[in-house]
C-alpha cells in the first residue's frame, strides 16, 4: 500500500457544542441512573465520541457508510474498517454547555499479516480542548481489514467477574447510538447489508458502546468514574443476544473490565485507573 505512510503527520481540528439535547440522549440511550445533567454541570465520561464528528455529505460516502478514503484517513485499500481501540486520559469532566475543540492527529501508519490477513493499523491521537484546558487525551487505534472475514476468536468462554450486568442489545440502541455518534457504519443498523455483504449474523454491536457501558460499570464499582481508561476490541457481539458487562476487583487503583456474550469468548476487553 504505498503513499499511505504519507498521511502520518496529518492534522485536522473540529469544534462542537456540548448541548443539554445531546446530553439528555446519551443519558436516555445508555439508561444511565439517575437525572440527566443540565446546563454547568458535568458530563457523562465517553460522550466526547459523540462530539466534533466527521459530516461528510452522503455523496461522499463509501459503500459501508463511512466517509470514503483519502481525506483526513489515508486511502487504505482494504475495505473492511473497525475502531480497534484506544487508550484515553481524562484531565476531568467536560459539562454541559462546553464548546468543544477536537484536535487529530495521524502519528502511525502500519501494515501487518494477521489470522485473517493483511491487516493496516492507523493510530490517531486526539486532544479534547474545552474552557482553555486539554480535559481528555485519546489515542485511538483504527484496523482495515480485507473482505474475507476476521479471524475466529477464541472459543474459550470468558470467565465471570465480581460484577456482572446483563444488556440485551436491541437494535433500537445500536440505532440510536450510531446517531448519537453520526456513524454511517451500515453493519450497526443494516440489517441485510450487514449480513448480506459483510458475512455477519447479525447488527455488530459497537466497541465504543461496549467500551462507554464499560467505564460507567467501573464508575459504579468503584464509586467515582475513573482518570484513565483503555479498551481493546477481540471479537465481536451481535444485537439480540444477551451481552454481559464484567469487572473484576480493583487492585492497585486498577479494574479490569470485560464483555462477553452468554457462553462466548471475550468481546471488548477494557481497564479502568485511578490515580
Amino acid at each position: 500500500m504505498p503513499g499511505i505512510t504519507d498521511w502520518i503527520g496529518r492534522e485536522e481540528a473540529a469544534e462542537d457544542v456540548l448541548t443539554p439535547a445531546l446530553a439528555a440522549r446519551f443519558h436516555a440511550t445508555l439508561a444511565l441512573p439517575g437525572a440527566a445533567p443540565r446546563e454547568g454541570e458535568p458530563a457523562p465520561r465517553l460522550i466526547h465520541f459523540c462530539l466534533c464528528q466527521s459530516v461528510a455529505p452522503a455523496d461522499a460516502l463509501g459503500e459501508d457508510g463511512h466517509p470514503a478514503r483519502g481525506g483526513f484517513l489515508p486511502p487504505v485499500a482494504l475495505p473492511r474498517r473497525m475502531w480497534a481501540g484506544s487508550e484515553i486520559a481524562f484531565a476531568g469532566d467536560l459539562t454541559v454547555g462546553d464548546h468543544v475543540r477536537r484536535t487529530s492527529r495521524i502519528v502511525d501508519v502500519v501494515e501487518k499479516e494477521g489470522r485473517s490477513g493483511t491487516l493496516c493499523f492507523v493510530t490517531v491521537d486526539h486532544r479534547i480542548d474545552a474552557n482553555g484546558a486539554t480535559m481528555v487525551r485519546e489515542r485511538q487505534s483504527i484496523v482495515y481489514r480485507d473482505a474475507g472475514g476476521a479471524a475466529p476468536p477464541s472459543a474459550d468462554a470468558a470467565t465471570a467477574g465480581t460484577a456482572v450486568e446483563t444488556i440485551v442489545p436491541t437494535p433500537t440502541l445500536l440505532f440510536r447510538y450510531s446517531a448519537l455518534t453520526f456513524n454511517g457504519h451500515r453493519i450497526h443498523y443494516d440489517r441485510d447489508y450487514a449480513t448480506g455483504v459483510e458475512g455477519y449474523p447479525g447488527l455488530v454491536v459497537h466497541g465504543p458502546l461496549q467500551a462507554t457501558l464499560l467505564l460507567h460499570l467501573a464508575a459504579r464499582v468503584r464509586g467515582a468514574p475513573p482518570d484513565d481508561f483503555t479498551f481493546r476490541s477481540a471479537s465481536p457481539l451481535f444485537d439480540g443476544q444477551p451481552m454481559r458487562l464484567h469487572a473484576g476487583d480493583v487492585v492497585d487503583g486498577r479494574l479490569d473490565l470485560w464483555t462477553a456474550g452468554a457462553g462466548g469468548p471475550v468481546a471488548t476487553r477494557a481497564q479502568a485507573r485511578w490515580r
